[in-house]
């Protein structure tokens, strides 16, 4: 090795070791401004707790500070940078980086630093104010700038989100995605029956689309599979399932390569049935015999059409596994008859809870009951371990929340509203964020998006409480409306 060789070697080492160390920076601070967030909207700044977990977060910010003058914070495209490196995040602290990015959206903040020379009470008061909560969901980033104007917090400098990087542009192009896969799916289904090549590259950059998509707001991407096209009901049940077994096995701890292999192979699970006829499938009465057996043949008709593909080499394994599997239970019984124990693939499991969840929840002409999500996951869990893995149904049961995203609620207000994001925190399972569609007399209004973990700070009671669940066709809802409506 050449010594210039060796140079840029220990440079490229020094320079991933210090990324590295930026990461874990910016993760702790995160963590530690979560924390101390959290605690300012609860208590006044002689508190001993905040004082406490105030003077760590200091610690850090002025660690950072001493090196680079600056501790800075911004959000672009549902991604946190801290002083121009992408944070990254795992499962472990999901829940953080989601919530600091909600409470920057919500106040239109775009950035936020933290300068040198900040002292500890400084920090308190810009903390107090940022945590500080009207009546109304959120106040605006010009009364959020003026308060820190008045309080003389020098140190602190936030800047508004530009013009370009509006926050719902994350769900408009959430939805033209959402559209544009059973568009893809629909036109590889004509294909495949035109005996036509398909796309499969396109296929698979679709996936990691839909991945970077649930990376950036998996709440919004929930929302979305509450979409139910009747007239479209194979094309628009597989794009949900791949949808939200790419959620599971991002929770499952699966890598970015495998979620986009296991989004292939929920996207076609059902490809077998083309070959299915439509009068059986649409059949407003309980199948025959014959008819069952027929529509029994759809797993091994739809591995037998994947192995055959002439761009078969581009498709994952699995996908093959998951189209024969995804109607195996985890008891072993279920169709096709031969499997023996524990031969399941792990994708068929997570499709197969999928696939049930999404079928259950959607109104078929031959279905009698539809079950709204929350009443799916009550059924879903009295099969754990006979129809269902337990480990990948609980998994899914703690996604989905106490209150499934899209669930219809009825507050202690006397307010209606729609749950929009569920709260992973466990003291707040059942406090997640709502968006209002009622007011308190029951007339319909176009209401904000409230976060049931607010309260009065006078009182110390919550503002809002859930008092039930409501079934969506009972009150003429079509929830799905709602989500779109957040992309116009």
């Amino acid at each position: 090795m050449n010594e210039n060789a060796g140079n840029a070697e220990g440079s490229n080492a020094r320079d991933r070791k210090d990324v590295k160390a930026m990461q874990k920076t910016a993760v702790d601070l995160l963590i530690r401004l979560h924390i101390v967030l959290k605690i300012s909207k609860l208590y006044e700044s002689n508190n001993d707790m905040l004082q406490e977990q105030a003077k760590l977060l200091f610690e850090g910010i002025r660690d950072v500070t001493a090196a680079e003058d600056e501790a800075t914070f911004k959000v672009r495209q549902g991604a946190i940078f801290f002083n121009g490196f992408r944070v990254k995040f795992v499962l472990s602290n999901y829940a953080i980086f989601k919530f600091v990015l909600e409470e920057f959206r919500k106040r239109e903040i775009g950035a936020m630093s933290f300068l040198s020379g900040l002292t500890r009470d400084e920090l308190i008061r810009f903390m107090i104010v940022l945590a500080k909560r009207e009546k109304k969901a959120s106040f605006s980033f010009e009364e959020i700038a003026g308060e820190v104007r008045e309080a003389g917090i020098d140190h602190v400098v936030l800047e508004k989100f530009q013009p370009n990087e509006t926050f719902t542009s994350l769900e408009k192009n959430a939805s033209k995605l959402f559209f544009l896969s059973i568009f893809h799916l629909k036109e590889t289904f004509e294909k495949e029956q035109r005996d036509e090549n398909l796309k499969l590259n396109t296929t698979r950059r679709l996936m990691q689309s839909i991945f970077n998509h649930i990376a950036d707001n998996e709440s919004f991407i929930c929302g979305l599979t509450n979409i139910k096209n009747h007239d479209e009901y194979t094309l628009n049940h597989s794009v949900n399932v791949c949808m939200l077994s790419i959620a599971l096995g991002r929770r499952l701890g699966l890598t970015r390569g495998e979620l986009v292999d296991l989004g292939m192979a929920a996207f076609f699970h059902d490809l077998g049935k083309l070959e299915t006829p439509i009068e059986i499938l649409n059949k407003p009465a309980r199948l025959s015999e014959e008819e069952r057996e027929i529509m029994e043949l759809h797993p091994c008709q739809g591995a037998e059409k994947l192995i055959q593909l002439r761009d078969f080499k581009r498709l994952p394994l699995r996908a093959i596994h998951v189209a024969l599997e995804h109607h195996i239970k985890e008891d072993d019984t279920g169709y096709p008859h031969y499997f023996k124990k524990e031969t399941t693939n792990l994708f068929s499991k997570i499709v197969k809870v999928v696939d049930y969840f999404d079928a259950i929840t959607t109104k078929r002409i031959y279905r009698k009951k539809v079950f709204t999500r929350a009443e799916a996951l009550s059924l879903m869990l009295e099969h754990s371990r006979t129809e269902f893995n337990p480990v990948i149904l609980k998994a899914f049961v703690n996604m989905m929340g106490a209150y499934p995203i899209g669930t219809l609620v009825h507050l202690d207000t006397g307010e209606v509203g729609i749950v929009f994001n569920t709260n992973p925190e466990t003291p707040y399972l059942l406090r997640p964020k709502v968006k209002l569609i009622t007011n308190a007399q029951g007339n319909k209004v176009d209401g904000e998006i409230v976060d049931l973990t607010d309260k009065d700070p006078g009182a110390e009671k919550f503002l809002r409480t859930i008092l039930k669940a409501l079934d969506p066709d009972t009150y003429d809802v079509n929830v799905s409306d709602y989500f779109l409506a957040q992309a116009q």
